[in-house]
């Protein structure tokens, strides 16, 4: 069965500064899509959109034929629209996958889905980051090499402020001596979520062999299973036949 995934990023840092554009000349969402493409050939069909489009590319029937949308966002988060982000809620408790990617944290989606702030300590100091696998049977971690490395990226570090995840598959070490959960998941409804935070902007992160990887992974395991999709819904209307009445 292909696995319908759709590609979803601002693409504001791409078209507004140059030095962005000439590392992902076809956005972070080209180079994410990319990947997939490559990783997982004929199992996909992945398709992309970004901010300006009509209802942001994320209309009700793009999300319909949608398995599993990966979202990456920075500087433009407060301009998703509230109706999109809660017809993107309903779908991930109906059953679609999430991949919510580095700066994404602060997404409006992802901070309704965790409940908390998700915010987090950072510095751009172009640092390398160890990605160690803390679950290594988990199917997210298939393939990568312990640990992955990632020459150059900006550092986010503890305290991020999420729920207890349900499984946290990959710890980040930085040189300033910082650790951050930079793989972790989450259920919310029949949805399965990945958060996964290699990926900076600044910095050719989605062109890093390892870290397709991940997100090709990420994408199997966030897959609805045998594509079996069901938006929440009231299917049982409050009752109160079955009580004993009082006598």
């Amino acid at each position: 069965m292909t696995t319908r995934v759709l590609v979803w990023n601002e693409n504001v840092h791409e078209t507004t500064q140059a030095e962005i554009r000439a590392i992902y000349p076809d956005g972070i969402h080209g180079a994410i899509a990319e990947g997939l493409t490559e990783l997982l050939g004929d199992d996909v069909e992945v398709r992309t959109a970004t901010l300006a489009e009509p209802e942001h590319g994320l209309s009700e029937e793009a999300l319909a034929g949608t398995d599993v949308l990966l979202w990456w966002g920075h500087m433009a988060h407060d301009q998703v629209d509230d109706e999109v982000v809660a017809r993107v809620q309903r779908h991930v408790l109906g059953g679609m996958g999430l991949l919510v990617l580095h700066s994404a944290h602060f997404s409006k989606i992802f901070i309704r889905l965790m409940g908390t702030t998700c915010s987090l300590a950072w510095r751009n100091d172009a640092e390398r980051e160890l990605v160690w696998t803390t679950s290594p049977g988990h199917p997210i971690a298939a393939g990568i090499e312990q640990p992955l490395v990632v020459e150059h990226q900006e550092m986010y570090g503890e305290h991020f402020d999420i729920p207890n995840p349900d499984e946290v598959v990959f710890i980040s070490s930085f040189e300033g001596g910082e650790v951050f959960r930079s793989g972790v998941t989450f259920t919310r409804g029949r949805g399965r979520i990945f958060y996964f935070s290699p990926g900076d902007q600044e910095y050719p992160v989605y062109f890093h062999p390892q870290v397709r990887r991940v997100l090709a992974n990420g994408v199997r395991w966030a897959a609805p299973a045998d594509g079996e999709r069901r938006l929440p819904e009231v299917t049982n209307p409050a009752r109160r036949d079955w009580l004993v009445q009082p006598v």
